[in-house]
C-alpha cells in the first residue's frame, strides 16, 4: 500500500494481512513467537484403528473416502464417509471451502484428528483436522502443538512462524549460570525447544499443568521481567528530585491531643514509615492499605499535618462525592481548630463557593480535599509537597499523574481498604513501598453475617423493625436503581417504596448514584444526624462513610456483589459500642461462583483472607484492572501456585540490576520488548 511503512526490522516476515492478524494475539516481533506457547498437545505420532477409538476420544485415524455429499437438511453439511481395515466413520462437516471438498474426494486418502463420538450412523467426526496423505507418507515423531490464535490464522500457520524463529533466533540464557544452577532451572533454549517440541513418551499431563521443569523456567523468566522494570521504575524515581518535608512545628502532636482515641502499633508504625520518606530528597510512593476501620485516614491527616507544617500544601483526593465530604468534613473538623485552612474542590459547588475555593487552593489554603475536580484544568496549586489518593485502584494511572503533576513532583500516598493479598503486592505492586496496617482499634465491634433466601424477606423486614425500635439504625443494599428486564432484581427505588409501606411510623431514606450532590449530601447528613431510621443505598455508600449508631447491614441480592464489596459494605456497621449485624439475602438456584462467595463472606471477617481467597476466585487480571499500570498480566505463572516463584524473582531481580545490569536489559527486551519503554515512564 503505497505511503505504508515498512515493517520493523525485527517484525514477523510475513504479509501485512498476516501480521494484523498475528498483531491481536500479541505477536509483533519474531522474539515473541519463542513465548507463544501452546495451549495443549495432540498425539499424531501414532495412528488408531476406527474399531479401537473410544467415544469422546481424541484420536487420529488414517482411512480412505469412499463417499462425499452435500446435504441441505437437517442444515448444509458436507458428509464423508470413510474407512480404513478394521471399520468405517463419518466425517461431519458444517463449514468448508470448496479446497477442502477437492482434498476429500472419493479415493483419497487422509488423516484425521479430532474426537470420534458415537452418532446415528456409527462412528463420526465432526470438522476434524485433516490432511491428504501418500500412502508412504511418514508419521510426525513429536507431539503437535496447539496455539492460542485468532480468526484467520491456522495453527498450521503459526507452527510453521514458531518452528522457524525456533531455528534462527538467538535464544542465549539471559540468567547467569551461578543463578541459574543456585535456582535448579533448566536452560531457556533447551526449555522452550521442549515446550514447543515435547518428543513421544512425555507425560503430556505435566505440561498441560503447567508443572514440567520445563515450564517452570518459562514461568519464572516471566515473572522475572516484571520484577525487574518494576524494580527499576522504583529505582528510577528515587533519581528524582521532590520537595524534602521535615516538620517545622508540632502541629502532627496537637492533632494526636486532640483526637478522643489513641493512635495503634500499627497506625504509629505507618506513620513513622512515611514520616521517613517524606523527609527524603526523593518522591515517596508509598501504599498504605489496611481492612475496613483499620483507621487510615488519620495516618494520612497526620501525613498531611508533617507537610503543612514544612510549609507546603497536601492534596487529598477520593473517588466518590460522597466519600470525598465526609474526608472533608473530618478533616476539617481536626484541623480548623489547630489554625489549618482546608479547602473543597467538587463538580457540585456552586460557582461563587467554586471561585472563592479555587482561589484559596492557590493562595492559602493548606489542605485540599474532592474528587476528580482536583485533577482538572483551573486547578492551580500553591505549592503541593503531598498528594493523597484514597481508594487508589478506582483512579487510572492518568489520574494519579495528573494530580502529581500539579505540583514538582510531590510525595504520593496512596491509600486502599480492598486488601491486596502477599502475593499480588509482591508482583504487580513491586514498584511501591508497602505499609500494612494490620491492627484494628479498640471498640470495634465484631459482626455477625447471616445468610437468608428470598422467601424469607419479610423476616428480615421484621428484624430491622426490632432493631430500629431499639434505637439503632440501618442500612438496606440494592445493587440496581431502576428495575431492569435484563435482572430482575430488588430495586432501590421499588425496595425505599416497600420499605416506607412495611415500616409505618420509620423515616426511610434513598440515595444513589444518580441524585445530584447536593441531595445525596443532604440524605447522607440526616441519617448520620439519626433523623433517618433506614437508608435504602445503592453501593455509593461502599467505602468512607462512618455513622456509629448504624449496627445493621441488608445487602439485597447478595449473590450479584463481588467479595470486596460485601467485605466493604460490611464495613459500614460495627463501628460504634453496639452488637452489629450483616444480613445477606440471596436468591436462588446460586452457581458456584455466587455459592463460593456468599461461603467466604460467611465464614471470614479478615479482610486479607478473604482477599486471598478472592484472588483464587477472580485471578490478578479482574483484581488489578482498575489500577491501568501498563504493567503485563502474567500469561503464564499463577500467583497462587507459583508464589514461591514470585519471591525468588524479587531477589534474582535486585542481583541482576546490580551485578549484571546488561542481562537484565536483554531479559526485558526478550520479554516486553517495546513495552518496556512503556514501562520505564
Amino acid at each position: 500500500m503505497a505511503g505504508a511503512l515498512p515493517p520493523a526490522p525485527d517484525a514477523i516476515r510475513a504479509p501485512e494481512a498476516l501480521r494484523k492478524k498475528l498483531a491481536k494475539i500479541g505477536l509483533h516481533r519474531e522474539a515473541d513467537l519463542p513465548l507463544h506457547l501452546p495451549l495443549r498437545y495432540e498425539d499424531e505420532t501414532r495412528i488408531t484403528l476406527l474399531n479401537q477409538a473410544f467415544s469422546g476420544e481424541p484420536v487420529q485415524i488414517e482411512v480412505v473416502v469412499h463417499d462425499n455429499e452435500v446435504q441441505f437438511r437437517p442444515r448444509k453439511q458436507m458428509i464423508v464417509r470413510a474407512a480404513d481395515d478394521s471399520g468405517e466413520i463419518t466425517l461431519r462437516f458444517f463449514s468448508y471451502y470448496p479446497s477442502q471438498q477437492a482434498a476429500l474426494a472419493v479415493g483419497s486418502r487422509i488423516r484425521a484428528f479430532g474426537e470420534v463420538r458415537g452418532g446415528f450412523f456409527g462412528l463420526e467426526m465432526v470438522h476434524p483436522r485433516f490432511h491428504k496423505i501418500a500412502d508412504d507418507t511418514p508419521l510426525p515423531t513429536e507431539m503437535t502443538p496447539v496455539y492460542p490464535s485468532t480468526a484467520g490464522v491456522a495453527n498450521s500457520a503459526l507452527l510453521k512462524l514458531v518452528s522457524k524463529a525456533l531455528s534462527v533466533l538467538d535464544l542465549a540464557d539471559t540468567l547467569p549460570p551461578a543463578i541459574r544452577q543456585r535456582l535448579k532451572l533448566p536452560g531457556l533454549a533447551r526449555s522452550l525447544q521442549f515446550l514447543h517440541r515435547p518428543p513421544p513418551g512425555t507425560d503430556l499431563d505435566s505440561l498441560h499443568a503447567r508443572h514440567h521443569p520445563a515450564w517452570r523456567r518459562v514461568k519464572f523468566d516471566e515473572v522475572l521481567a516484571q520484577q525487574l522494570s518494576l524494580r527499576r521504575a522504583y529505582l528510577a524515581r528515587r533519581e528524582q528530585g521532590a520537595p524534602v518535608l521535615v516538620a517545622q512545628d508540632d502541629l502532627g502532636a496537637r492533632l494526636v491531643d486532640r483526637l478522643p482515641f489513641g493512635l495503634t502499633g500499627a497506625q504509629l508504625r505507618a506513620m513513622a514509615e512515611i514520616a521517613g520518606d517524606l523527609a527524603q530528597p526523593y518522591p515517596m510512593q508509598r501504599l498504605l492499605q489496611g481492612d475496613v476501620g483499620a483507621g487510615k485516614t488519620i495516618v494520612a491527616a497526620l501525613a498531611a499535618c508533617q507537610a503543612i507544617s514544612a510549609g507546603w500544601q497536601a492534596a487529598f483526593m477520593a473517588p466518590t462525592e460522597i466519600l470525598a465530604e465526609q474526608h472533608y468534613l473530618k478533616l476539617r473538623d481536626w484541623l480548623e481548630p489547630l489554625g489549618v485552612r482546608v479547602a473543597w474542590l467538587s463538580g457540585s459547588l456552586k460557582t461563587k463557593a467554586k471561585r472563592e475555593h479555587l482561589a484559596a487552593t492557590a493562595a492559602d489554603a493548606q489542605l485540599v480535599v474532592g474528587t476528580h475536580a482536583l485533577i482538572q484544568d483551573g486547578v492551580d496549586f500553591a505549592k503541593l509537597g503531598l498528594a493523597i489518593v484514597d481508594e487508589q485502584h478506582r483512579f487510572g494511572v492518568a489520574q494519579r499523574l495528573a494530580l502529581r503533576k500539579k505540583g514538582s513532583n510531590p510525595h504520593q500516598l496512596m491509600m486502599s481498604a480492598t486488601p491486596i493479598p502477599r502475593t499480588l503486592a509482591m508482583s504487580y505492586y513491586a514498584d511501591l513501598d508497602v505499609t500494612v496496617l494490620d491492627e484494628l482499634p479498640p471498640g470495634r465491634t465484631p459482626i455477625k453475617t447471616r445468610l437468608v433466601a428470598d422467601n424469607r424477606r419479610q423476616d428480615v423486614v421484621g428484624f430491622v423493625k426490632k432493631h430500629v425500635e431499639e434505637g439503632r439504625q440501618a442500612y438496606w443494599v440494592c445493587p440496581l436503581i431502576e428495575e431492569s428486564e435484563a435482572l430482575q432484581l430488588q430495586t432501590a427505588q421499588e425496595t425505599y417504596e416497600t420499605l416506607s409501606v412495611d415500616l409505618p411510623g420509620l423515616t426511610v431514606g434513598l440515595v444513589h448514584g444518580r441524585l445530584k450532590a447536593d441531595e445525596k449530601q443532604a440524605v447522607m447528613a440526616a441519617f448520620a444526624a439519626g433523623d433517618i431510621s433506614v437508608l435504602v443505598a445503592t453501593t455509593v455508600i461502599e467505602v468512607g462513610v462512618d455513622v456509629p449508631n448504624a449496627s445493621l447491614m441488608v445487602i439485597e441480592h447478595a449473590e450479584r456483589f463481588g467479595l470486596s464489596q460485601l467485605h466493604q459494605l460490611r464495613g459500614r456497621v460495627g463501628r460504634g459500642p453496639y452488637e452489629s449485624s450483616c444480613v445477606l439475602i440471596y436468591a436462588g438456584p446460586l452457581g458456584e461462583v455466587a455459592r463460593q462467595r456468599l461461603k467466604i463472606i460467611f465464614e471470614h471477617t479478615d479482610g486479607f483472607e478473604i482477599a486471598r481467597q478472592d484472588l483464587q476466585i477472580r485471578g490478578p487480571g479482574e483484581f488489578v484492572g482498575a489500577r491501568q499500570s501498563g504493567v503485563p498480566l502474567l500469561r503464564y505463572a499463577d500467583l497462587e501456585m507459583d508464589a514461591d516463584l514470585v519471591e525468588m524473582a524479587r531477589e534474582v531481580a535486585e542481583e541482576m540490576l546490580t551485578a549484571h545490569p546488561d542481562l537484565a536489559d536483554k531479559h526485558l527486551q526478550r520479554w516486553l520488548g517495546s513495552r518496556e519503554e512503556l514501562l520505564r515512564s
